[in-house]
């Protein structure tokens, strides 16, 4: 090998081929950050549609353990004066979302010795976000002391959040139609009744492309009529 070709395979790199080769790694390694990044994000998205399944499911489960359990009492004071209680089955049809107040044998005690029964208030509705203008989230209320006022007191918690409908349909036993509204307190309404079916319809916002997540169930009363058992025949 003579000194010329020895003197051309020692020739370094020149500036434009670094540069060149900065840009293509550079081209790259922004593919594959995008890449990763999309993969990342098309992830979270896949939660958190995964989350509003979950949360609606959760919701329609809790309705369908404790509506069966609702029930209504004709055991009262003969004097009126004395009614410090009052058993009742009440739905009223709103937008977006209905609201549901009953008694019910669905309380579970979390804290040993406490003095609390298997009975309870039980109230579902709508309940605006006073941080997010137009969002209503479905809330539970729940009371172990069952009073005067069906639709106050205990805690509230939040069942699913950012709904788009919450809609109830009761099934009258009597008549074998799907009602609107229920009210086991009036003379107008279902006086003294349970209905025989409770259909629920919940849909939730955050679904896949911007769409809603529907859920519906029908769920089944234990019973109808008033509990008589202590009183004379």
């Amino acid at each position: 090998m003579g000194k010329r070709a020895i003197r051309e395979a020692g020739r370094g790199v020149t500036l434009l081929e670094v540069i060149v080769s900065v840009a293509i790694l550079a081209m790259v390694s922004l593919l594959i950050y995008g890449a990763f990044d999309g993969m990342a994000k098309g992830k979270r998205g896949v939660e958190q549609i995964n989350q509003r399944y979950r949360e609606g499911r959760l919701a329609i489960r809790r309705l369908a353990r404790e509506i069966p359990s609702a029930f209504l009492s004709a055991h009262q004071p003969y004097n009126q004066s004395l009614i410090v209680r009052e058993t009742l089955f009440v739905g009223e049809n709103t937008t977006p979302a209905d609201r549901l107040d009953f008694t019910s044998f669905s309380h579970r005690r979390v804290l040993r010795d406490s003095h609390e029964s298997d009975q309870n208030e039980v109230s579902y509705f709508g309940s605006r976000d006073p941080d997010v203008p137009g969002k209503v989230d479905l809330a539970r209320r729940e009371s172990s002391l069952i009073d005067l006022e069906a639709d106050r007191g205990g805690s509230v918690q939040v069942l699913a959040e950012d709904i788009d409908l919450f809609d109830l349909e009761y099934l009258d036993p009597l008549l074998g139609l799907w009602q609107e509204r229920w009210d086991s307190t009036s003379a107008t309404g279902q006086l003294g009744r349970l209905t025989l079916q409770v259909k629920v319809t919940l849909v939730l916002r955050g679904g896949p492309s911007g769409q809603t997540i529907p859920f519906v169930a029908r769920i089944a009363l234990a019973m109808q009529s008033p509990l008589t058992f202590a009183l004379p025949q």
